[in-house]
């Protein structure tokens, strides 16, 4: 035992001895996820552009594996889709409005309220997880604000959170709906007066516009085949289109790019209901020859290639014309290979360079909101507004007048919009055939279109044909055809 003097006993201060500082550890999964939601919000990039390059850089880096991938692009695309409600618990849990939050804290907020809402991840370690990222990417002094809302919100679940910060539905349905659906409200609202009905019907709707859509492929006719394409992914990982001929659905996971028919560009992907507007169009009467064929918004090339492909079929040509050049290129990369004759050119639809009544049929897939296509791009339910219907309103109306002036008398134009926003389908076909806005009246009549769909159910009362993500699997496609009389 040794005979130095002990120390004497140190002091008490009241106050705990400092911690050492500790440098934030970089979370690769949750970085990523937050680096594209920065992307989306800063630049107005598209998360399903922007994710992929993101996911092939790290995993070339070595710190992802597939789980890591699946695990960021579900934070990403679940961010995005339920934003609106996350921003409605969030702006419960915070003392301003959520303007005045900074957005790069929003996103965190987002991000941590979507583990703790919307997946299965263990409550202490999404709040650990997303303060960490925000001593990364903020600080430390937002990273405790970041703290302090998280934790606000791990007090309940989703269900209960809705029913605290959603109006009654009794109140406010559209505003009830918006919350609990994660819309805007003025979607809802459009929504609900394109598809008619009760409750029942838009709410399975805004439910599919929030489910993951499956990946379909197309058998592009003439160069693939459906049965091909089956053959290829496998009976465990592809199944028959459930109403076009030249569609296969992969199973969740299933790589497209990892299929022969794909690489070599004779299949592709494509939604069916994008693939029902081609078939539809090509398989409409009409009266005399039928040799020439267009597409006159034809990028990025999906419905061209369709088109050309069952063109080439009965010996005939399609002429594919895109106003955007770099789109048009688009195009003549998915026509290459076509067996039969085509050209590609770069033109405006609304001042052609064709002559009136050079084509036998035509398609025009406009211009419009995307309102269809919200499954897929969650965050342009966002950056939409519905002042964003004007502008597109004289364009839509003028590419389809020169539609109707570009087919023979006897020939058919098929008029279709991924929207059932009924300024961008219905009301735009009604104001050009009666002349609204001081143009002449065209001299053409309806065809209708839900015997050219067989087997496709709850095509309403036509003669025109909107699709839905909740009833037919698809894209809300609009199609209306039309047959040129005079």
């Amino acid at each position: 035992m040794s005979d130095q003097p002990s120390s004497p006993p140190a002091k008490r201060t009241g106050k705990r001895p400092a911690k050492p500082h500790r440098r934030p550890q970089k979370d690769p999964v949750r970085f990523l996820a937050f680096e594209a939601l920065r992307a989306v919000d800063e630049r107005d990039a598209y998360a399903n552009l922007v994710l992929p390059p993101l996911l092939k850089k790290a995993r070339a880096k070595g710190d992802f594996d597939e789980r890591d991938a699946a695990l960021a692009t579900e934070l990403v695309y679940g961010t995005l889709r339920r934003q609106g409600t996350y921003d409605a618990v969030v702006a419960a849990c915070v003392d301003r409005p959520l303007r005045e939050v900074d957005p790069p804290v929003l996103d965190v907020l987002a991000l941590g309220a979507h583990q703790l809402l919307g997946t299965r991840i263990p409550t202490h370690a999404a709040v650990s997880a997303s303060v960490e990222l925000a001593r990364v990417v903020l600080g430390e002094g937002r990273a405790k604000f970041v703290n302090a809302v998280l934790r606000k919100i791990s007090k309940q679940d989703l269900d209960a959170w809705v029913e605290q910060v959603a109006p009654p539905y009794d109140d406010d349905a559209e505003a009830h709906l918006a919350v609990v659906h994660s819309h805007p409200r003025w979607i809802v609202s459009a929504l609900w007066d394109a598809l008619g009905g009760g409750r029942a019907g838009i709410e399975d709707l805004l439910e599919a516009d929030n489910e993951r859509p499956e990946v379909t492929l197309v058998a592009r006719p003439g160069r693939s085949t459906a049965d091909e394409l089956l053959d290829a992914v496998g009976e465990d990982s592809g199944l028959p289109g459930r109403w076009s001929p030249y569609a296969v659905r992969l199973a969740e996971g299933g790589e497209p790019g990892a299929i022969a028919a794909v690489q070599e560009g004779r299949a592709g992907v494509q939604d069916e209901g994008s693939q029902l507007v081609a078939v539809a169009l090509a398989n409409a009467p009409v009266e005399g020859r039928d040799e020439r064929w267009l597409d006159g918004c034809a990028g990025p090339g999906g419905k061209a290639a369709m088109l050309a492909g069952l063109a080439a079929g009965r010996g005939a040509a399609l002429l594919a014309s895109e106003k955007q050049p770099h789109r048009a290129r688009l195009v003549e990369r998915a026509l290459a290979g076509n067996p039969g004759p085509y050209q590609v050119i770069a033109a405006d639809g609304t001042r052609p360079p064709w002559l009136p009544g050079s084509f036998d049929r035509v398609l025009m897939d406009v211009p419009c909101s995307g309102l269809g296509a919200l499954r897929r791009r969650h965050e342009a339910r966002w950056r939409r507004r519905a002042e964003d219907l004007e502008g597109f309103a004289p364009l839509q109306r003028g590419l389809l007048r020169e539609a109707l002036s570009a087919v023979r008398v006897g020939g058919v134009v098929g008029y279709a919009t991924c929207s059932p926003h009924l300024a961008e389908t219905r009301v735009v076909v009604d104001d050009v055939l009666k002349g609204r806005g001081g143009h002449q009246p065209v001299e053409a009549e309806w065809i209708d279109a839900r015997p050219l769909l067989p087997g496709v159910p709850a095509l309403g009362d036509g003669p025109d044909v909107q699709l839905w993500p909740h009833l037919h699997g698809t894209d809300a496609m609009y199609l209306a055809l039309l047959r040129r009389t005079a």
